[in-house]
């Protein structure tokens, strides 16, 4: 099979869709790959690398998108990329159609085969090609959010671990999954009294049990976090239901709650946000200001730490792309069901339910 690399022309996105080794192991077993001249430098790697693997340099995004069956990126495509999808072509990365209507239009008008990483579910329901950037957006949302609590970036001038004598901040991390862990984990380290909400009585059971003494587990629920807004100084949104938008948490109305200064994290804005004030941000313009309150919602957190997100992504994708490649779409669907789960549209047809549910649109389960 010809698989396609592409350079990733998202807002800083720094980050690729294979690394040299990822490619290397695709040339072993007799495919070709097509790597866009400059796409792993953000990363790391450069054309020299590439090559070395085995991969042909492409000068052009166009080059790769036409010379190749399946393309692995990182983030969906964008506008400029529309057009050079092709019928039949096999696009492996994250899509999150559930926030993006004109997307999702885009990819049924292509006649493309859309697997995201996003809905590839094992039997135990972890999210596997989720999880490296999921771990990674959770620390970095800690990091960011510390970095705006500064009062020269618009925060209340809170050091995150205080110092003796001074106590630290309260952070609050609404959803305990792998984000929400990581940035709870994270932010415990760093000394801050940190709370962790989510509906699931077990998982809280399990995050009392394995987090430390600062990290406190709470059960979600409007009173509860309404209960917490007042004294705290940093919001961490981490819910994710897959494939779908996530709900709002925290109102409009709730912003008065807390005082000027405190920071919302929305770590899950690319599936519609945790918070209804939010919007999508981007690395180059991070942060507004609603009601005294600022909001970090970038939608591709990882991207400000390109190196080890592409090594971590590719740890986690390329035994799904090698069996892509050997097998194509539609038998290595067939022979592993967790895979199959990440098929969201195929050749004009809504095969994901969750998708066709928020768009109204029809639904056709795949034979």
């Amino acid at each position: 099979m010809k698989v396609g690399v592409p350079k990733e022309i998202k807002n800083n996105e720094n980050r690729v869709g294979m690394t040299p080794s990822g490619v290397a192991a695709l040339v072993r077993r007799g495919h070709e790959v097509n790597v866009q001249h400059t796409a792993g430098e953000g990363s790391g790697f450069d054309d020299d690398a590439y090559v070395k693997a085995g991969a042909r340099i492409l000068s052009t995004i166009e080059d790769v998108y036409r010379e190749s069956d399946m393309i692995v990126k990182v983030k969906e495509p964008i506008g400029e990329e529309y057009g050079l999808v092709r019928p039949g072509q096999l696009l492996f990365t994250y899509f999150h159609f559930a926030c993006e209507r004109e997307l999702t239009d885009a990819m049924l008008r292509s006649g493309a085969v859309c697997l995201a990483y996003e809905t590839v579910q094992l039997p135990n329901g972890s999210l596997p090609l989720l999880q490296p950037m999921s771990e990674v957006a959770g620390r970095m949302a800690t990091l960011n959010g510390a970095y705006y609590l500064q009062k020269t970036k618009g925060g209340k001038g809170k050091l995150i671990s205080g110092v003796p004598g001074v106590g630290p901040a309260k952070v609050l991390v609404l959803g305990g999954g792998v984000v929400g862990e990581a940035a709870a984990l994270m932010a415990a380290g760093l000394g801050a009294d940190v709370t962790i909400a989510d509906i699931s009585l077990p998982r809280l059971r399990q995050l009392d049990l394995e987090t430390p003494a600062n990290v406190h587990t709470l059960y979600s629920s409007e009173h509860n976090i309404r209960q917490q807004l007042p004294t705290v100084d940093i919001v961490v949104g981490s819910v994710l239901v897959p494939g779908d938008k996530t709900p709002h948490l925290i109102t409009r109305e709730m912003l008065g709650l807390m005082e000027p200064g405190t920071v919302l994290v929305d770590v899950a804005i690319d599936q519609g946000g945790c918070f209804e004030s939010s919007h999508p941000t981007t690395h180059s313009d991070p942060v507004y200001v609603e009601q005294g309150i600022l909001h970090y919602c970038v939608a591709n957190i990882p991207g400000a730490v390109p190196n080890t997100s592409t090594l971590a992504l590719t740890n986690a994708t390329l035994r799904y792309v090698l069996a892509l490649a050997d097998k194509g779409w539609r038998q290595a669907c067939k022979d592993d069901p967790a895979l199959a789960k990440g098929l969201n549209i195929a050749e004009g047809k809504v095969v994901f339910k969750p998708v066709a549910d928020v768009f109204g649109l029809a639904y056709e389960a795949l034979a």
